[in-house]
Order: C-alpha cells, then structure tokens, then sequence
C-alpha cells in the first residue's frame, strides 16, 4: 500500500514539473491552479492528524500541501532570477549606449562597464557664440543708397498715411542695429555718467554723414503733425525700456543681454534726427511733458536734457523755451530736485548760451508762436534762485549768478510800447513786488530794479501800484528807496514823468489818512515821496529855465538878423556852439 501511494505521488510530481517546465518556455514562471479549479474545497485536517492514508485508498491533503509549498518555491526562485535578469540587462544597456549630456549645461557624463574599467565619455559640442556688433559698426554698414531707395519706396507706397512712412522708416533703423545687444548700448548708464557735452552727440556721432543728411532732408518734408505723434511714439518707447531696467534691478539678479524688438539704438537714433530737423516739435509736447505724469520725475530727466540738448542743436530758441517751461520749474519750491539733477539742468541753460551768438539769437527771438521763451513765472524762480538769503546760498548760486543777466535779458526783451510788452510789464509786476517785499536785501534791489522797469513800459502799471500800495507798504518802500538814491539814472527811462508824480501824491494823500497808525514803513515811504517829488520840481524848475533861455536865443537871433545880413549862418550857429 505504501509503494502505491509513493508511485502515486511521484506520477503526481512528475506531471507538475512537466506542467511548469512547459510553462517556462513561455512566461518564466507561472501559478499552478489549475489542480484545484474543479476540485470542491476541503475541510483541512486538524493540525494533530496527519493520516497517511485513508480507508477508500485517496491520497492524504497534505501531499497536495507540500506540493503547492514547492510550486511556490519555484516561483520564488523565478521571479528572483527575472529580477536579475533585468537587473543584468540595464546594466549591460548602460555600458553599451553610455550616458547621455545635459543640454542645457553643456556638462559632460560617462557609464562603465561592468565587465571592465572601460569609461566612455560623449561630450557636446559648444554652440559658437555670436559676434559682438558695436553701435559704430552695424551704422558703418548702412548704406545711403539703400536707405534712399527704401525712402523713396514708402512714400509712393504711403503717400497719405505719413505716420506709417515714418514707423517704416524707425523699422529700417531697427534692423539695421537688431545685432547690436544692451551690453554694447548700456543707454541708461551712460546717460547717467556722461555730461550734457557728451550726451548731445549719443549715438549720432556713429551714423555716417550721407545717412544723416538723406534721413533729415526726408523728414523734413514730414508735416508737423505726423512728427509730433512719431516723437511721442519714441518717447514712450524709450521710457518703456527705462522701466523694464527698472523692474530687472528690482526683481531679478540678471540683466538679460538680448537685442530689444524694435532696437533701443535705432529709436534713439531716429528721435534724434527728428528733434535736430524739426525742432518746434517739442513747443507742441511741452505742455504734454510739462502736466502729464508719465513723463515727470527724477529717472526720466537725463532722457528730457537729452531730448532738448538735439532739439537746441537745429534751434537754440526752442532749447529755451523748453528749459524755462519743462526743467527749471523743477528747480523751484521746498520739493526742489537733488544736486545731480540741479547740476543737470545747469549745465544744458550753460552750454545753451555759451554758443556763438546766443544772446542776440535769443533776444531777438523771445518770443516763440506768442509765448516767451523765458515767461514772468520763470523770471521769478530764476530772481529766487539767484539772490537767495545769505543763509540760503549753494555752491550752485555762483552758476546761476553767471547766467541771470543773459535770461533777465531775453525775459525783458520785446518791442517797447506794444500791447504784448504792457501784458508782460503788469504780469511781471505782480512777481516783483512779492519778491521785493521778502526783506531779501539782494532780492530786494533785483525785484525793485524789474519793478521801476514795468512802470517804463506800462502807464497802468502806476495805477495797479496805487491799488496795492499800503497792502505791499515794505515793497513800496523798497521801490521808491530805489528811484530816490538812484533818480538821476533811472529818471532818464521814463518818457514822460507825470504819471509818476501822480501816483507820488495819491501816495502823500494815503499817508496822511493813515498817519494814526504810525506805522515806521508808512513814514519811511512818505520821505522818499517828498523827496522824490522835491526833485521833481526842481528839474521842473530847470526845465522852465531853458526853455526860457531858448525863447531869449530865437529872439536875440531874429533880432540880429535884421542888422548882419551879410553873417554867414554857419558861423552864426559856430559862434552859440562855442558859447
């Protein structure tokens, strides 16, 4: 019975090892179920009993345990063996095909073998880098011909729409300098480092002549209206960069040095040859860069004195018309700007009047499509600026002390006796008895000096003095302290004397009524009015004493007349000459 039941389990052995070995060829390994698929499950035995054999001659349950136990075991050892198996092949993969680079790094890796110490290295090959283009070179390679050809394309092709011709014409510049990256135009640091005299000529001085010339005879037939919108653009353009500069210094650790889409050099270089040839543009902008935000502060100013300085080169008027409307006021009040600024501004009135000719040009040319180049309102910043209280002196007064006459000069300048030099006398007017009245002593004698010149230009600049007389007594005084110590100067300016001598009595007949009050002001005015008025009379009385004499001449002359007929006339006139 034994034998049996052995050569049964060998048999049942034996066609499980064929069953997996079959199985093998395909997967590896696989799960042997299929015994039990329709086999009911059994009852196990209790863990005590392990009958060999059982009365109906069946085969006990725990041959199939050992059985299923070694399946198990054999599965084990082939999912072992796959494991390795694909362990040995990644590495066999590595060592054949090796390690790949990283792109990005340009970093260089190596595999090994694992049969060996063979190491195998894959380096990339460096991408050339781009030559760097300076700004005079990429200029060097326009060629006049071809910017002429381009010019003469797109106004036939745009004949009416001149604002395209000139975005076509900022395109031919920007790609003519696309290759120029931020590191060779550092724009920003070199409007911060350099000088006005080296500012004006950045980055012209790198365009050839005849580009220069064909570019601003072409635009100089552009109409007023098309450059004064194509300046705009190209500002905004400039203050764009200037931001994303700014937001990089901020946010990021890293400028990135890349050529901007429209090229920063080539919008430079276009404004600037539209301010040389077209200067007035920028009268038509002032209010706009003068009231508007956008274009104000202390960042944008190198980009405002660079915009002037081109736009005094082709007209020094409208260099000063822009100083004295857009940047000096920004010089004035408690908010005034920092010593770099100041410096700044300075330095574009200096060069600006230090040019050949530059007072007659801008006397002659004061006024500029009905407005001052140097308006009352400026006149009074600069008189401020200039003469300020001893203990408000900078090293910056001496440079607008030298400056002062020239500007007081194109301020004043206009036809004597016309209806626009009377505005600007009462305008002016206002601005110098404020500043008399400040107790300043070298302000004082400044305004007291513009003040007696108002009265010479505009008899109703008497009348508005007697409206505020007692209301300005210390300016008043300060005025006519000024006319007595200096009358036999300043007495000669006035054409006719008698509107003065006017307001001095209407003066008297308020300082009587107010003599109550005793005011020290009241009675130091009333003096310099008496003595005023006294040497009025006097020169009245002298007055009287020639013409008295000229009568006594005319009469003595007739007479003698009729007794030398045969005298000479010439030497008649000889002989009064010499007396």
């Amino acid at each position: 019975m034994m034998d049996e039941n052995s050569a049964m389990i060998q048999q049942i052995l034996r066609e499980v090892e064929n069953g997996n070995g079959n199985n093998d060829d395909v997967n590896g390994w696989q799960t042997v179920s299929y015994l039990k698929r329709n086999r009911k499950p059994s009852k196990p035995p209790p863990p005590e009993r392990f009958p060999i054999d059982r009365p109906n001659g069946g085969v006990s349950s725990d041959v199939f345990s050992s059985i299923e136990k070694h399946s198990e075991d054999r599965r084990r050892r082939a999912a072992e063996a796959a494991a390795k198996a694909a362990e040995e092949a990644a590495i066999s993969s590595a060592v054949s095909n090796g390690s790949k680079s990283d792109e990005e790094d340009d970093s260089e890796t190596s595999g090994a073998a694992e049969n060996g110490a063979v190491e195998i290295k894959k380096v990339k090959p460096k991408k050339p880098k781009k030559p760097k283009v300076t700004v005079a070179e990429a200029a060097s390679k326009i060629d006049a011909g071809d910017l002429s050809a381009f010019l003469i394309d797109i106004t036939s092709s745009y004949e009416t729409q001149q604002e395209i011709q000139l975005m076509r014409f900022a395109d031919y510049f920007g790609r003519a300098f696309a290759s120029v990256c931020a590191a060779q135009f550092p724009w920003l640091k070199i409007f911060e480092e350099s000088t006005v005299s080296k500012l004006v000529d950045i980055p012209l001085s790198n365009i050839p002549e005849d580009v220069y010339k064909t570019s601003v005879d072409w635009l100089n037939r552009r109409s007023l209206d098309a450059l004064v919108s194509f300046v705009l653009w190209s500002l905004d353009s400039i203050f764009a960069d200037l931001a994303s500069h700014q937001g990089v210094t901020k946010g990021s650790k890293k400028v990135s040095q890349q050529a901007s889409s429209k090229s920063v050099v080539a919008i430079f270089v276009v404004l600037a040859m539209a301010l040389r040839r077209k200067p007035d543009v920028l009268i038509s902008l002032a209010p706009t860069m003068r009231e508007n935000p956008k274009y104000q502060g202390q960042d944008k100013l190198p980009i405002t004195v660079w915009m002037i300085a081109q736009a005094t080169q082709g007209d020094l008027a409208v260099g000063l018309y822009m100083w004295a409307h857009v940047l000096l006021p920004m010089l004035s009040g408690k908010s005034s700007c920092n010593p770099q600024s100041r410096d700044l501004i300075l330095q574009l009135v200096e060069r600006l009047i230090s040019s050949p000719k530059a007072r007659p040009i801008l006397v002659n040319g004061a006024v500029r499509k009905g407005d001052r180049l140097v308006p009352p309102s400026a006149l009074e910043i600069l008189m401020r600026i200039t003469f300020p209280a001893p203990s408000g002196r900078i090293k910056a007064t001496e440079r607008f002390e030298a400056i002062y006459p020239t500007l007081r000069d194109v301020a004043l300048a206009g036809s004597p006796g016309s209806k626009a030099m009377k505005q600007v006398a009462l305008q002016i007017l206002n601005y110098a008895v404020k500043a008399a009245a400040e107790g300043v002593p070298e302000l004082s004698k400044e305004a007291s000096d513009i003040f007696i010149w108002c009265l010479t230009q505009n008899a109703e600049c008497y009348k508005q003095w007697d409206v505020f007389y007692l209301d300005n007594l210390e300016a008043s005084v300060a005025v006519l302290k000024r006319l007595a110590n200096e009358w036999k100067e300043l007495s000669v300016k006035h054409s006719t004397l008698d509107p003065l001598r006017e307001t001095l009595k209407s003066f008297r007949q308020k300082n009587e009524k107010a003599e109550d009050d005793a005011h020290a002001s009241l009675k130091e005015a009333d003096k310099y009015c008496k003595l005023i008025l006294g040497r009025m009379s006097k020169g009245h009385g002298c007055l009287k004493g020639v013409l008295f004499a000229s009568v006594a001449l005319v009469v003595g002359a007739a007479v003698l007349s009729q007794n030398v007929q045969s005298l000479d006339l010439d030497k008649l006139s000889a002989v009064f000459n010499l007396s």
